[in-house]
């Protein structure tokens, strides 16, 4: 069969080699802005459309994909876009201007779990040296705090662009444990170990690693993280951990459907998440497990609703014949 004067698989190729270009320029075009903007931004409202600008790049060269890339971006991005937004609208509100922070049971629970000490202090007292002296798993442990900022967005693009079904499947989790997570945040507003610290609640001073690591670490832009309003800070959302629910998420999300024998080895992010959170003094161990319970039930819910819906449209499709045919006779 000839296309356009060429044989299908000449002009399969040809596509993608226009693909690549047009991504390669696209990048080329991203770095130089973001040098521009003194680094990578940690903040949603940026990723989500750099993201998305890559795929536009991709589609460009075909029109089946531009079609494709147009119809996802009003049906799937735009409604998981807008209620991201209201929830991080919500969030900067929730701001404990309505219920006094809680720190005290947190402090008890990670008193027990650590024999005594919070984790937190242990941690930083064995572990810190100060920001002129940043160590190797100073370093590790910033990259693993940072790829909370990263890593949902990047595995929705991934799973829209190979399977628009499991994009709104996740695409669910991620918006369900939003909300579920602001609603604490407004009815628990809890302070993290550093502003208890800072408050004189925990007796030694806790220190805020992420800024002081970070600022040995170029092309990476903070400013977002201490913003507030429909940004994502607030300093008294610390229960439940969302960094901790949202990474249990990815590795509940991916080994169930990842075929690699390597895939069990996502399950060591949450436990490295877990350090770094509270190593770096932004979440209590308790502020951890709750985000996992909170992952676990959402998870559940979400696969048991999606399970029931699709045994119910399954039936109603083996029904539907069943009943034309009774008809017809």
């Amino acid at each position: 069969m000839v296309t356009r004067g060429l044989t299908r698989p000449v002009w399969a190729t040809r596509q993608r080699v226009l693909a690549a270009l047009a991504l390669l320029g696209y990048g080329a075009f991203v770095v130089k802005v973001l040098l521009s903007l003194h680094g990578m931004p940690a903040s949603r409202d940026l990723l989500v459309p750099i993201m998305l600008g890559g795929f536009l790049a991709v589609s460009v060269t075909s029109v089946r994909r531009m079609r494709r890339f147009v119809a996802g971006l009003l049906l799937d991005w735009t409604p998981f876009v807008l209620s991201l937004w209201l929830y991080d609208l919500i969030r900067g509100m929730a701001d404990g201007a309505w219920l006094g922070a809680q720190f005290a049971p947190q402090i008890r629970f990670d008193e027990t779990v650590g024999g005594g000490t919070t984790p937190t202090v242990w941690l930083q007292q064995h572990l810190w040296h100060g920001a002129s002296s940043v160590r190797w798993y100073d370093y590790a442990t910033w990259v693993v705090y940072m790829s909370y900022f990263f890593g949902t967005t990047a595995v929705l693009a991934v799973l829209w662009w190979r399977s628009r079904a499991l994009f709104r499947r996740f695409a669910a989790n991620v918006v369900v444990l939003a909300f579920v997570g602001c609603a604490t945040f407004v009815l628990y507003p809890a302070d993290p170990p550093w502003l208890a610290a800072q408050d004189g609640h925990i007796g030694v001073p806790v220190q805020r690693l992420v800024a002081p690591i970070g600022g040995h670490v170029p092309l990476v832009s903070f400013d977002a993280l201490w913003e507030t309003g429909t940004r994502y800070a607030n300093n008294v959302a610390a229960m439940p951990s969302l960094h901790a629910a949202y990474t249990l998420l990815i590795s509940l999300f991916l080994v169930r459907r990842l075929r690699s024998r390597w895939r069990h080895l996502l399950w060591l992010y949450p436990p490295a998440m877990a350090f770094a959170l509270v190593y770096t003094g932004e979440h209590y161990v308790a502020d951890i497990v709750a985000g996992w319970i909170y992952c676990v039930a959402v998870y559940a819910a979400i696969e048991w609703a999606t399970a029931r819906w699709e045994r119910r449209r399954a039936a109603k499709r083996v029904w539907q014949p069943e009943t034309a045919s009774v008809e017809s006779a």
